[in-house]
């Protein structure tokens, strides 16, 4: 997976166990490792810092919590989550003229 789509990913996934707990960077590199993707403690650290400066996370020690930008930001990307899981979980066809050579 390339590296943009899986800091897209990781993001989610954070706001999804932020809506779900408090964070922390010593927690989220082997959650994050249990969900496949390859992170250190680095990356771990950048993106907890990103989404804290679009507001979505909020720092308190060591731990990162959700903030209401961020719940809202989280509804927003289960909507549409939603939307594109429908259009592309659907079986993958060939085309036909795949299948006529």
């Amino acid at each position: 997976m390339r590296a943009d789509v899986q800091n897209l990913f990781i993001g989610i996934h954070m706001l999804y166990l932020a809506h779900e707990r408090d964070l922390t960077i010593s927690e989220m590199q082997p959650e994050l490792e249990r969900q496949g993707y390859k992170v250190g403690d680095r990356e771990v650290k950048y993106e907890l810092e990103r989404l804290t400066e679009e507001n979505f996370l909020t720092a308190h020690g060591d731990a990162y919590s959700l903030t209401g930008a961020g719940i809202e930001e989280f509804k927003e990307i289960q909507n549409k989550l939603k939307d594109l899981c429908e259009e592309v979980l659907k079986p993958v066809n060939q085309k036909k003229e795949d299948t006529m050579a």
